[in-house]
């Protein structure tokens, strides 16, 4: 029986049309006149039908079915299952969103899904961006107030793929109250001298802004100023972004340990998070041994260090390491000016870097490139071992 079910599942999918502004109510008359060739089964297993139908593995349906204990029967998911592949869902896109949102399955079809798909099409967002949205956000997509929060948050973001990008790093904003909580956190950042394309690139990567409490944002904000980065800056927008991911007390023991570790002064301190703010995100142990490195080996001035904060961001063993030994090398052997800046190669992407620094010298040194490849990966040459 459940072979057949799903054959004849299969076939109405196959041929039911995608209207333009339908949300498929046509498959749910389909599927509902169907019935009687493929009645309910008594024993009907929810777990079985997550791995069968839906394409869970097993311990991601046993973790799914606690959810779906009500359902008795098929009925109610084989029409979900026709709805979302009517917008185009891969299976394993199903499979995903069923497994981060089991309830999805046992949403109405004609009473809230297509409702919202009608309302989203109206806002001008076509089925495969409607898709995104189901895949991205399904726990929200199977709410009708949905449809209104998109209606703000579209200009808000400039675009829906700018949304869609939010909506990666969380969408727990889309349940934020517009009204007490979104827009009062909006017109603050708007008073603080943000422009809409700057609050628009702050919410795509922090879209916990959005649904903090104002007093959270009004802290963030004198946060951002007190390291050094005042409203109406260049970097503000930045500030912002690095502050929201962590307490005060964090951020004070952030900025004390970037004092203690790289020998900053507080104007030290101010420059380089004004210009990387960045660095209050990279961890104690990554910041203690590029320190190390770039100030006892290489031997930079921390004050050098704090006007140039983007040396914090390269990888210590896949860049700055292995940049350094060939820069040395070359001046050691006359092929390079002892003036030229190791930060100038540092900035280079590879391809630049490659074709200034290590294929004019093939004939002089030979096995450069060879030994540059292998202190990429850790290992280091013995022309690379310097006295």
């Amino acid at each position: 029986m459940l072979h057949l079910r799903k054959r004849v599942l299969s076939h109405l999918l196959s041929a039911a049309p995608l209207p333009s502004t339908s949300p498929l109510l046509s498959l749910h008359r389909l599927l509902s006149a169907a019935a009687p060739a493929v009645s309910p089964n008594p024993s009907f297993a929810v777990e079985e039908y997550l791995v069968g139908t839906c394409g869970l593995t097993r311990a991601q349906a046993l973790k799914a079915s606690a959810k779906l204990s009500h359902l008795k029967s098929p009925a109610k998911p084989d029409v979900v299952l026709a709805f979302l592949a009517g917008l185009d869902l891969s299976a394993a896109d199903v499979a995903a969103l069923v497994s981060r949102d089991p309830q999805f399955l046992s949403a109405g079809v004609e009473t809230t899904l297509s409702p919202v798909v009608s309302g989203l099409t109206g806002l001008g967002l076509s089925n495969v961006e409607i898709a995104r949205l189901v895949s991205l956000a399904p726990g929200h997509f199977r709410n009708r107030s949905f449809v209104s929060k998109l209606e703000y948050y579209l200009p808000l973001y400039g675009s829906i793929d700018n949304l869609l990008r939010s909506l990666k790093y969380g969408s727990g904003f889309l349940g934020s109250d517009l009204e007490r909580v979104v827009k009062p956190n909006v017109n603050l950042l708007a008073e603080c001298g943000l422009g809409a394309c700057d609050i628009a690139k702050l919410f795509i990567r922090a879209p916990r802004i959005l649904s903090a409490s104002t007093d959270r944002v009004l802290r963030m904000v004198a946060c951002a100023e007190r390291i050094g980065l005042p409203r109406g800056s260049g970097m503000f927008r930045q500030a912002l972004h690095a502050v929201s991911y962590f307490s005060e007390d964090k951020i004070a023991a952030k900025v004390d340990y970037l004092k203690r570790t790289l020998g900053w002064s507080d104007a030290d301190v101010g420059i380089a998070v004004s210009k990387g703010p960045f660095l209050l995100a990279r961890s104690n142990d990554v910041l203690k041994r590029m320190s190390d490195f770039l100030i006892s080996e290489v031997g930079l001035q921390p004050a050098y260090i704090a006007h140039r904060p983007a040396l914090l961001t390269y990888s210590l063993e896949g860049r700055l390491r292995p940049r350094y030994y060939v820069v040395r090398f070359l001046k050691e052997n006359g092929l390079l000016e002892h003036g030229r800046s190791y930060y100038t190669t540092l900035v280079k992407i590879e391809k630049v870097f490659m074709e200034k620094f290590i294929c004019p010298h093939k004939e002089a040194a030979p096995h450069l490139a060879e030994d540059y490849a292998a202190a990429c990966k850790g290992e280091v040459s013995a022309r690379f071992r310097f006295t």
